[in-house]
């Protein structure tokens, strides 16, 4: 079986076409010895599946997330040219809202994470923010990709296993019957 890495250099299954062809190698001394590599190689996809999976839920909660809080910079910039304050309502917990008053104002704070919190202008909110969403777009969409290749991987070995399998059977039909 030869190794082409691909997507984040996860080897790649290769589809045994001929069973007899590829037992005869030195490197499959029994058919348990391959089908418990394929085995191992089949529950290191579903750990690398299930991570990716659970990327992918974290950019597509974050995805919206960004996209509200440029939707919201650019109301508080059309708004900040008003001597008006603007009224909002904050979410405190769930279900429990308070409201507020916004002044007009030229700057923002942009919570980074881990306890960071930085002021931008508005004008520099906006260009990170847009960065930071088109990247979290790219990396959905290379995670989506990444995904369908593991996925791919898996239904691959699991058929050479099955083939291996049924190979044994069918041997030791003929020795039993001869």
């Amino acid at each position: 079986m030869a190794v082409e890495e691909k997507n984040l250099g996860i080897p790649a299954a290769q589809f045994v076409e001929d069973v007899d062809d590829y037992m005869r190698k030195a490197n499959n001394p029994a058919p348990e010895t391959v089908l418990k590599r394929f085995e191992d190689n089949l529950n290191k996809y579903r750990f690398m599946e299930n991570n990716l999976s659970q990327k992918k839920k974290r950019l597509k909660a974050q995805v919206p997330e960004i996209s509200k809080s440029l939707e919201l910079l650019k109301h508080l910039e059309k708004k900040s040219d008003d001597s008006a304050n603007l009224e909002a309502r904050f979410m405190l917990s769930d279900q429990v809202y308070a409201k507020a008053a916004i002044v007009p104002a030229k700057h923002v704070g942009i919570w980074l994470g881990a306890n960071v919190m930085v002021e931008y202008n508005l004008e520099d909110a906006q260009a990170l923010l847009s960065k930071n969403l088109k990247q979290a777009q790219e990396n959905l969409a290379k995670v989506k990709e990444d995904l369908a290749f593991i996925r791919d991987q898996c239904t691959t070995t699991e058929v050479n296993m099955a083939r291996v399998y049924n190979w044994r059977v069918q041997k030791r039909r003929q020795r039993k019957a001869s």
